[in-house]
């Protein structure tokens, strides 16, 4: 029996957006896990660029470059392609195969109070976009999120705490199709990583790209410096004598993720008055720089080696479509279409 056969396995994915490099966030709330669970399972790591198109449709330009990007960053932050199987999801076509059957068994009423699809409504009026925004691909998205679990028969997806909840939808569609045709699929589990740390952004909201309040992986030691310059302190320190609140300063919260032995000293310092802003600023600056020169390092070296970059997708590619094109054939002997 084969390592892979004895491990259970496990489906994880990105979107890639506009700037494609990831942030901080990202490689620090998901990618940390993913890294030390590839050894523990039989892992699928896509950039599902189709999801990209629910938002995006009007620039299609940009994401199949956003895709190589996240590639990139997945494998320079520690991935590595000889343990999991790194692809572009629109690469393995059974995803589109599996959200087709998946959609033509999934209840509307489902869809409709997903509370995703509810939020992106409600932004798409208040920026005074119509109905014709809202597209069949933003309402089933769920289904095509299924359909990449499923595909694979994923016995587990790993989510941050605050996810866990969008992950029902595709247990309940799981559950709909082996209640209709037979126990194709295993239920797919939420694995959530109660360690995993959240930075806020640079002013306070959550990260985001679209806030342009984060350090990116492709971002230089210059570009960080001037981040963190203008990322929020404590409003009442004003002097460097004045008592800091590190518990509600950003460059604090970050220092504490990135320097998880000595923040402590520098929380108190910053508390008492004995250390102000700008120390914090210029010391968190030196342990984002030293964190990311590696990631910066192999990311530039994958990006400007396009075949070497390619084979690792085409062989993740082709390692996916493996284990998806089986899962189509039981789905199709299940539906009694072959």
């Amino acid at each position: 029996m084969s390592q892979s056969e004895t491990r259970k396995r496990l489906l994880s994915g990105m979107q890639p957006t506009g700037t494609g490099a990831l942030h901080l966030g990202n490689l620090e709330g998901a990618l940390k896990n993913w890294v030390r669970l590839q050894d523990q399972y039989e892992m699928f790591c896509c950039v599902v660029d189709w999801h990209a198109l629910t938002t995006r449709y009007h620039e299609t330009s940009k994401i199949a470059p956003a895709c190589r990007e996240v590639a990139a960053d997945y494998i320079a932050y520690g991935l590595d392609p000889k343990k999991c199987a790194i692809f572009i999801q629109s690469h393995v076509k059974e995803h589109a195969e599996l959200h087709l059957l998946l959609s033509m068994i999934t209840p509307l009423g489902w869809l409709e109070r997903v509370p995703t699809f509810k939020e992106k409504r409600e932004l798409m009026a208040e920026k005074g976009e119509g109905d014709e925004s809202v597209s069949y691909g933003l309402l089933g998205y769920p289904c095509l999120q299924t359909a990449d679990i499923l595909v694979y028969r994923a016995n587990v997806v790993p989510v941050g705490k605050d996810q866990a909840a969008h992950l029902e939808i595709s247990r309940e569609i799981c559950r709909r199709f082996n209640y209709l045709y037979g126990p194709v699929f295993p239920e797919p589990q939420t694995l959530i990583n109660e360690e995993a740390a959240v930075l806020p952004g640079t002013d306070g909201r959550k990260m985001s790209k679209s806030y342009g309040n984060a350090v990116y992986a492709a971002d230089s030691a210059e570009k960080v410096a001037e981040t963190i310059k203008g990322a929020f302190t404590t409003p009442t320190k004003l002097r460097k004598t004045d008592p800091g609140v590190p518990e509600g300063c950003v460059v604090c919260q970050w220092r504490k993720v990135f320097d998880p032995e000595g923040y402590r000293t520098s929380w108190e310092e910053d508390r008492s008055g004995e250390r102000g802003c700008m120390q914090n600023k210029k010391e968190l600056t030196e342990l984002l720089n030293s964190f990311l020169e590696p990631i910066r390092k192999r990311r530039a070296e994958l990006l400007s080696d396009p075949a070497e970059l390619d084979r690792i997708l085409v062989d993740g590619a082709e390692r996916a479509r493996a284990t998806a094109s089986e899962t189509l054939r039981l789905v199709n002997e299940a539906l009694g279409l072959r």
